[in-house]
Order: structure tokens, then C-alpha cells, then sequence
């Protein structure tokens, strides 16, 4: 059963066509705040798990932790809905609550003034974000790869990033992949703002647009229109997707961070390899519009494309985050002027919380914990 939210007039109810978050979108945060506390936690009840006899007995005991989504409810936020559903998270003392997110959820914002504990971002955003003076802390991977990438239709002449040469493309303007293609492959192409539509591709065979992976491709489809699309993380520019906290609540509450990290990793794991049967029909409540057909598809794009996992065979897992490919991540930023300086690390990330396993960095408090 296709999911109500097809009319391509809606298309943005239907959680596809996620922007990818421009310096625009993050700073200067300030002015941002006053309408965000204004709108209230109007969507606070939102993705809590069920009540049971079993799990409002212990309920007194667990720790009320909000948990901010960059969009609305979807097939790439599985994981957590997962930990959500089997109780992961409660079993971990966390009474989490799942917060829809949209094109104005603002996930940094709302962690830093500790309206959320905990919320998704790309690595880069987050690094960008703490130069500008937000408190806020990575502590895992949501994902090893970004679900970005450049969709075309199938029988486009754009077979690869140099092909874009002279072509205009929709995407989120000031995205710093941009730069990073235009500069890596000696190229230059028009950038037109999204509109969160999918109109202008169906239409056009020569149209371009930024997609994830994941979702948009499948709607296309569904209207007849054949695509290919180019992953940005294949041209060099691969930023985590990661998970992030404030540096205060890392500080006071340890435990909970921890437990959070394990129950998320545990929750991606059980989603793409175990029975995902509950977590996907709270999705598909929670956001109609995920049908079936297009979790299975999303499913079988983030397991093709070894998004959340990565590769085994380059050491990736679930939840990892390395030094290695952080430091590399500033350096490019560096390269590109997005960033006059590489930050020292305990600035913006921690290693703490990964699984013991992960061989990580000490378990010892970074100098970012250890101060506000």
C-alpha cells in the first residue's frame, strides 16, 4: 500500500528531499533561539515508547532524555526507533522521547540550550557549529556515510562528478560538498535553491537534484521516471552522521550518554539484521507516508551503499568514530576555507562512550567535559 503523501504537490510531508544543513542554517544561532523556545515542546510526547504493565513499573526510575530527529520520521532513523520499540534505551534507564524533525528542527540550537539531549547531524555542521560557540559534543556515529548524493535520470549524460561541469543542479545552497566537488574535479555548476519538491525532476529529464540515497530515487521510480544518482560520499567528501550531545549533559550524566550509544548501536544492528517489524510500523504512524515498499527499499539502499555499518573490510562498524578520519575531515574543511583552522579534537568530540570494544581513546573525561 503506497503511503498518502505522493501528490507531488505534498511531496515534502513525505520526508524526502532533506537539505543538506549550510552555514546559513547553523549561525548565528541566537537569532534563532527566541522563536524556538517560543514554539514550546509541542511535539514532546511524540515516538515514546508504549505504555505497558512492564515498562511504567521501573518508569520512576528512568531518565526523561529528548532526542531531536533532522526530519521527519523515516526508514534512516530506523535504529533508534528500533531501541525505542524493543526497549533498548529503557533497559538502559533512559525514558527517551523521539522528536519529528523538518526543514526548521534546528537540532543544534535545541541541544545547546538543552531543550534535547541528544540530536543527528553531519560531522562537518557540528564542527562548524562549535566554532561558533555552541556547547555541543559528537559522541558516536549515527551513520559511517552520509546518505547524500546527486540524482539524475537514467539516461542523463552525468555519469560522474566531473560531468556536472556547466549543469545546474537543485540542491541546499552553501553546502559545503559543493565546494568540495567544484574544487576536486575542476568544474563549476549552477546551484538552484531546493524547493522540497520532487516536480521539477519528474518533469524534466535534464533536471539535477541533491537526494538521499535512500528515498528519493524510490518516489521517482514510483512515478515512472528511471534515475542513477551519484553518492557524495564517493567524491571524496564523507562526513560521519553523527550523534551529539551538549558538553553539560555529557558532564553530568555519563552514564546516560553511555547508555544511549549502546542501546542507538544496538538498535541499528537489530533494525537492518534482526526483526524490524515494530519499529517500522511506529514509523509508519508516526509519518504515514512510509509505506512498506518504501522502507524496504530505503532498508536495501543503506545495506547496499554500507551507510550505517560501512565497510568491515576498512575497520568501519556500527556507532565508530576514529581520530583519523576527523583530523581529515577539518583538513579538507581547512581547504576549502570553510574553516580558517582545525579545532583540537576534545573541542568537539569524545570517544568515551563508544563500546569498550571499539578500542577508542581512554575512557578518562576530555578537557571539553571536564568545562562548560
Amino acid at each position: 500500500m503506497i503511503g498518502p503523501c505522493l501528490a507531488l504537490e505534498n511531496f515534502l510531508s513525505c520526508g524526502p528531499t532533506r537539505p543538506a544543513p549550510a552555514m546559513s542554517r547553523i549561525v548565528p544561532a541566537t537569532l534563532r533561539l527566541l522563536g524556538l523556545c517560543a514554539a514550546g515542546l509541542v511535539l514532546a510526547g511524540c515516538g515514546r515508547a508504549p505504555a505497558t504493565a512492564e515498562n511504567t513499573a521501573g518508569k520512576s526510575a528512568l531518565l526523561p532524555v529528548g532526542f531531536q530527529l533532522d526530519w521527519y520520521p523515516a526508514p534512516e532513523h530506523g535504529g533508534h526507533f528500533q531501541a525505542l520499540v524493543k526497549n533498548f534505551y529503557r533497559d538502559g534507564g533512559l525514558d527517551v522521547t523521539i522528536a519529528p524533525g523538518g526543514p526548521s528542527s534546528f537540532p543544534v540550537e535545541k541541544i545547546s540550550t538543552g531543550r534535547m539531549q541528544f540530536g543527528i547531524g553531519r560531522a562537518d555542521d557540528v564542527i562548524m557549529a562549535v566554532r561558533q560557540g555552541l556547547p555541543l559534543l559528537i559522541v558516536c556515529a549515527q551513520m559511517q556515510h552520509d546518505p547524500q548524493a546527486i540524482m539524475v535520470h537514467a539516461d542523463s549524460p552525468v555519469k560522474t562528478f566531473g560531468d556536472l561541469d556547466g549543469k545546474s543542479v537543485m540542491a541546499g545552497v552553501g553546502s559545503n560538498w559543493i565546494s568540495f566537488i567544484q574544487q576536486r574535479y575542476h568544474v563549476k555548476f549552477n546551484i538552484l535553491p531546493m524547493d522540497f519538491t520532487m516536480t521539477r525532476f519528474i518533469a524534466d529529464r535534464n533536471f539535477i537534484q541533491q537526494c538521499f540515497i535512500s528515498n528519493e530515487p524510490f518516489f521517482a521510480e514510483l512515478h515512472g521516471v528511471k534515475t542513477r544518482a551519484l553518492l557524495i560520499a564517493d567524491s571524496g567528501y564523507d562526513p560521519y552522521r553523527v550523534i551529539f550531545t551538549s558538553k553539560a549533559f555529557a558532564r553530568e550524566h555519563p552514564e546516560a550518554v553511555r547508555a544511549f550509544v549502546a542501546a542507538t548501536i544496538h538498535g541499528w544492528d537489530d533494525y537492518l539484521n534482526g526483526d524490524a517489524t515494530a519499529a517500522r510500523a511506529r514509523i509508519h504512524a508516526e509519518n504515514p507516508s512510509q509505506s512498506a515498499e518504501l522502507m524496504d527499499y530505503s532498508i536495501a539502499a543503506m545495506k547496499r551503499a554500507k551507510l550505517v555499518a560501512g565497510d568491515p573490510a576498512k575497520g568501519e562498524r556500527t556507532g565508530l568514530l576514529t581520530p583519523e578520519r576527523l583530523e581529515s575531515m577539518q583538513r579538507t574543511m581547512v581547504d576549502l576555507h570553510i574553516i580558517e583552522a582545525a579545532l583540537p579534537l576534545e573541542k568537539f568530540v569524545t570517544f568515551r562512550f563508544l563500546p569498550a570494544e571499539f578500542n577508542a581513546s581512554p575512557a578518562a573525561p576530555t578537557s571539553s567535559e571536564s568545562k562548560h
